[in-house]
């Protein structure tokens, strides 16, 4: 077996594995119930994960666009 099949075997299994545990831990719980202030803190929450997430991967290709992210050159003055 080669280690490209070999590290996509293993790959997949930790993904089984996390999914796996996600859904038991989501339907484990039961009768917990989230009142309408934990609800909008998780909202909010998500939605600043999610926009400082898009801000730094635009600011990581606005680097790459103007050559910030390029060795400097010695020489060339």
């Amino acid at each position: 077996m080669s280690k490209t099949l070999l590290l996509a075997a293993i790959l997949i299994g930790f993904l089984i594995a996390a999914n796996g545990l996600g859904l038991w831990m989501w339907f484990e719980p039961g009768a917990v119930e989230i009142e309408s202030d934990g609800l909008i803190a998780l909202a909010g929450g998500s939605l600043a994960a999610l926009a400082l997430g898009i801000g730094l991967m635009r600011l990581v290709y606005w680097s790459h666009r103007k050559g910030y992210d390029e060795p400097e050159r010695d020489g060339d003055a």
